[in-house]
């Protein structure tokens, strides 16, 4: 009758010692599949900020391109008087 209850006991912590092998297992699974959501985040993240820089970039080009279409062929010299040039020369 001992001995039957001493297995019965062995089984039971051995039980326990897998349920909680389990826990901490799944435990790691999920801390693992959670860091990989975030780096997968990360990744989107960067590949949005890169694409919104290009846009940027972009735009900044097109108001370039359309201020020189639309600005004065002077409009680099504004002062016409500037004595910053060579000495005795003016700018007509």
């Amino acid at each position: 009758m001992q001995a039957v209850k001493e297995k019965l006991q062995d089984m039971n912590a051995m039980r326990k010692v897998k349920a909680e092998a389990r826990a901490e297992e799944q435990a790691e699974k999920d801390l693992a599949k959670a860091r990989m959501n975030i780096a997968h985040e990360v990744r989107l993240a960067k590949e949005a900020e890169a694409e919104m820089e290009l846009h940027v970039s972009k735009a900044a080009e097109k108001v370039d391109k359309e201020m020189a279409k639309h600005s004065h062929p002077l409009a680099h010299n504004q002062n016409l008087n500037d004595t910053t040039t060579a000495p005795g020369f003016r700018l007509p």
